[in-house]
């Protein structure tokens, strides 16, 4: 027997969390993890389109560690007693390690640089944006609730990650890179 994918419980604004917790589906922990499941839709995309194998390994396993982020906002601290994943500080070094090598390939910026060139490279920026949204969202809800810091420092350091692989695209599409020349 396979589980429905409709349960019609949350019919009236209201969702479950991990321990039973029911809150309306416009609170700000919904939200947070709501944000970061919506950022692994975007870096499945981002992974469709990546090309390089390296590329491509590295950004499942930020889809791994993503799901880890969205099961631990998805629990209720107070009374969940589920065994939950969680982030260790090598999944943010190895962001760093990724960060470090492909700017050893990269030419120096000089300034800020336009998002685009590239429908692929854009979608690097569209992720980045979304990933700092998830960010700010899990950060609101750790000014009132219990929420490990490695969630929203891991958050920030793929926000980087995003960042510099957009760049890493632009060279290996031989796409342009845009400088933002601000008007004064």
């Amino acid at each position: 027997m396979s589980l429905r994918i409709y349960t019609k419980t949350g019919d009236k604004g209201e969702t479950s969390l991990l321990g039973g917790t029911r809150l309306p589906k416009h609170h700000i922990r919904i939200e947070a993890y709501g944000t970061v499941d919506e950022l692994n839709s975007h870096i499945g995309l981002l992974r469709d389109v990546a090309g390089e194998e390296k590329i491509s390994d590295l950004l499942i396993a930020i889809q791994d560690r993503l799901f880890t982020v969205g099961a631990q906002l998805a629990a209720d601290p107070e009374t969940n007693k589920m065994p939950l994943p969680a982030l260790q500080e090598s999944d943010i070094t190895q962001l760093e390690n990724a960060i470090d090598e492909m700017e050893n390939l990269l030419p120096p910026m000089k300034s800020f640089v336009l998002p685009g060139g590239h429908v692929h490279v854009s979608y690097c920026h569209i992720a980045r944006c979304v990933c700092r949204r998830a960010e700010r969202a899990v950060i609101r809800l750790a000014e009132n609730e219990k929420v490990d810091e490695i969630n929203y420092k891991y958050l920030n350091r793929l926000s980087d990650y995003l960042f510099v692989l957009s760049r890493r695209m632009t060279q290996l599409l031989n796409a342009p890179e845009t400088p933002w020349k601000p008007k004064v």
